[in-house]
């Protein structure tokens, strides 16, 4: 296992390292905190006319051909830039479950449509009960005429009010295995009886609340098959923690860095900071959980775009560097002083995205329970 970038790769890396610092400035991260739609349209037809959004689909729909490790190397920038864009939804949550488990007329239709730009998607599952496991799901899809009727409500989901489609799961059917009767539909925006609404984040994230109130579909928006799509949340699941966890990544990096350049140039006593070796200390912390984290997260990426088993390198992965990205921000902290807990800092943005991430798709103790439930898996 060779976890070192490709020519191929390294040149995205570079290229989209060089967009996001001239188009994604961080005053940029700060104004889309602010605005309702949370994101530029400019910026976003930039990202489409790169390419990017097709980087990980074949060429048959549009798309580059890549992988999801080629895909993880682009989150990786995305993640340092803190990049605010409907990216992640679309991409991970909507068009690689599509890819992975969608109809040939789904694919044609809703691939080419991603990789070209012209639709933007996401995917409900979380709701009240907070579980990532298949009793969580409890909302309801009924069939009636031949459409299904959906009832229930789903809790921060990305980017819903801006998506053209939101894949829905819902139970079908009531089995003793809470596993069996659960669907997944595409439900078009804008569908009678489907109401979204914001919500708060400590990450300033735009996440909202979706509810479902006799949502009618037709029996050909079901991915896959009908009560048969747990494997496919699952599949989902670990692409959007191992994906999350490479965007965790590259704040991390981010976070380091600023820290490094302004122990640099923060003079105390007549000499930079920098020079002195508690501070080192704090630097050298932050660059091994920094370093441990790339390993681990590609390692994660890596199984997952060669379709091999990686359950328990998908919970190694969050449950570690969901801590670790917390811990490189307070030592940054440290570092700073108080003027890194000024809302006029940057630090404070990765510091807030930190905390939201480290939570998103289940904290480090859930991921640790996975991870012991495989320890002898080979």
């Amino acid at each position: 296992m060779d976890l070192g970038l490709t020519e191929i790769q390294q040149m995205l890396k570079t290229s989209a390292q060089d967009f996001l610092t001239r188009e994604c400035p961080l005053t940029l991260v700060r104004q889309m905190e602010e605005d309702s739609k949370g994101y530029t349209d400019e910026l976003w037809r930039q990202m489409i006319a790169l390419g990017w959004t097709g980087v990980a689909f074949p060429e048959q729909y549009g798309g580059t051909g890549g992988t999801f490790a080629d895909l993880g190397v682009l989150l990786e920038e995305l993640g340092r830039a803190l990049a605010p864009a409907p990216f992640f939804s679309t991409v991970v949550l909507g068009g690689m479950t599509v890819l992975d488990s969608g109809s040939d007329a789904q694919k044609d239709e809703i691939l080419s449509r991603i990789c070209a730009g012209t639709i933007i998607m996401t995917m409900a599952l979380n709701e009240p009960s907070l579980s990532f496991e298949p009793w969580g799901v409890e909302a309801t899809a009924t069939e009636q005429g031949g459409n299904y009727q959906i009832s229930g409500t789903k809790l921060f989901v990305p980017d819903a009010e801006t998506a053209d489609t939101i894949i829905v799961a819902a139970r079908t059917s009531s089995e003793i295995d809470p596993a069996e009767g659960i669907s997944l539909f595409l439900v078009p925006a804008g569908t009678s009886g489907l109401t979204i609404t914001p919500m708060n984040s400590v990450g300033n994230e735009r996440v909202f609340e979706v509810s479902l109130e006799n949502v009618s579909v037709p029996v050909d928006a079901v991915i896959g098959n009908v009560g048969e799509a747990w494997p496919i949340i699952d599949r989902a699941l670990m692409r959007a923690t191992a994906a999350q966890c490479i965007e965790m990544l590259g704040g991390a990096q981010a976070v380091l860095e600023m820290t490094v350049e302004y122990a640099k140039g923060r003079t105390q006593f007549g000499r930079p900071i920098g020079s002195f070796q508690a501070v080192q200390h704090h630097c050298a912390r932050m660059a091994t959980d920094v370093e441990g984290s790339k390993n681990i997260a590609y390692q994660a990426v890596w199984r997952l775009a060669e379709g091999l088993p990686a359950q328990k390198e998908v919970a190694m992965a969050k449950a570690w560097i969901g801590p670790a990205y917390r811990r490189v921000c307070g030592t940054a902290h440290q570092c700073h002083g108080a003027i890194g807990f000024t809302k006029e800092h940057d630090l404070q943005l990765f510091t807030r995205r930190a905390k939201a991430h480290e939570l998103t798709y289940g904290d480090a103790n859930y991921y640790k329970e996975i991870a012991f439930q495989h320890v002898d898996d080979e």
